[in-house]
């Protein structure tokens, strides 16, 4: 009897231990967040779908203001600024949805603008801290009427947000196991994906519930990109990884040559295949691989260079480097199709308009329009004044 009595009471106590579910780290409300987590919002005026400015071009200047430049009359529509920035500089990107603006500040703040008259919606704060930097190489993520976005500093914020696009309020967060979060998430199939120091995880969109996580022996410090399938990021070493969405096991695992890495934000998918640039101090490299099987289809070296940004453009790929070369690469071989070395170092993205002939992109002198067919820099926007230490700058035409 006592015996039966010991096993009852084990059985009792296993049925317990199993049963518990493991403890979330998702949040949804501030009560339980420190000062230095929490999420402060100000609604100005109801946030709404607005028509499109299609003559400007906005242009998140290296020193952390945002400004409308209209392209057909050349003056500045409207600028908006973080309220009290520990450093200039930009060193994020900006997201237009349904018309209206969503800037990320180094502080940690975010505001939603109206893209013609930069009237404010609401902004909101990711903690309270003020003399350092907060958010920063994040692009806001906008799905299922949420804000997705890390924070990354030190050992105080190193959290996941999903805000409400309404208003900027807390929707949910979940706090990353370290503040190695300078990386934009990807937002795929009603799921979040992210990366934070070692660690892969895979969150519910709508509910931030952790579905998966993965561990590496590396710091997966790629931007994840998607072919609709799977999955694909890079660690700081020299691997490519295949990831299964839902499980985030590895299906496939390609290896970038010796003493090449660094692959970070420089990686595009498009039919079936996943364009990278990786980064070396003898030769950097763009490889387009298979992203059914891992294959590589090519590889372009540009030697004693860093490719510094790639961008899809049209039905090729188009970036410039370290060096100031400009180049345009066809997608079927990895052949150079264009390029000219610039007397001025892009530290942007680029950006195309309408016109084939022309492209943009950001200098410390200012906006440079680029004519392909002339091979002409003109200054569009020259600043007043110049700096030395310029981290980066972000260019979104509307449209």
């Amino acid at each position: 009897m006592k015996l039966n009595l010991i096993a009852l009471l084990f059985v009792f106590a296993f049925a317990t231990m199993s049963g518990q579910a493991p403890v979330s780290k998702t949040n949804y409300t501030n009560s339980k967040l420190p000062p230095e987590e929490t999420v402060t919002n100000k609604s100005i005026k109801p946030l709404k779908k607005e028509s499109l400015d299609d003559t400007s071009i906005l242009i998140y200047d290296y020193d952390g203001s945002l400004f409308s430049w209209d392209l057909e009359v050349e003056s500045i529509v409207w600028t908006v600024k973080a309220s009290d920035a520990p450093a200039e500089m930009c060193a994020n990107k900006i997201t237009i949805h349904d018309g209206v603006v969503y800037i990320p500040f180094i502080n940690g703040e975010i505001y939603a603008v109206d893209n013609g008259t930069g009237n404010i919606f609401w902004k909101s704060r990711l903690g309270n801290i003020t003399d350092q930097i907060v958010l920063k190489d994040q692009t806001p993520i906008i799905a299922n009427g949420k804000l997705f976005i890390t924070a990354q500093n030190q050992n105080q914020n190193s959290n996941l947000y999903a805000l409400n696009i309404k208003d900027g309020s807390l929707a949910w967060n979940y706090k990353l196991d370290t503040p190695t979060n300078d990386i934009e998430p990807l937002f795929f199939d009603n799921k979040i994906f992210t990366q934070s120091g070692n660690n892969v995880y895979c969150f519910e969109a709508n509910t931030g519930k952790l579905l998966s996580q993965k561990s590496f022996d590396e710091t997966m410090n790629g931007k994840p990109t998607t072919d609709g399938e799977s999955v694909f990021v890079a660690g700081d070493k020299n691997w490519l990884y295949a990831l299964k969405p839902n499980s985030l096991d590895v299906l496939w695992q390609f290896k970038i040559d010796e003493n090449q890495n660094n692959v970070k934000e420089r990686i595009v998918c498009h039919d079936n295949k996943i364009y990278f640039a990786a980064q070396g101090a003898e030769v950097s490299s763009i490889y387009a691989v298979d992203s059914k099987t891992g294959t590589q289809l090519w590889k372009t070296d540009f030697k004693d260079d860093n490719v510094e940004y790639i961008v899809k453009e049209v039905e090729n790929l188009w970036g410039y480097t370290k060096k100031k070369k400009l180049f345009e690469l066809d997608l079927t071989n990895g052949e150079i199709a264009f390029e000219e070395k610039l007397t001025t170092l892009p530290v942007s993205n680029i950006e195309f308009p309408n016109d084939d002939n022309l492209l943009y992109y950001y200098c410390d002198a200012g906006l440079i329009q680029f004519d392909l067919k002339e091979k002409d820099e003109n200054v569009y926007y020259m600043r007043t004044s110049l700096k030395d230490d310029v981290y980066s700058a972000y260019l979104k035409i509307i449209r």
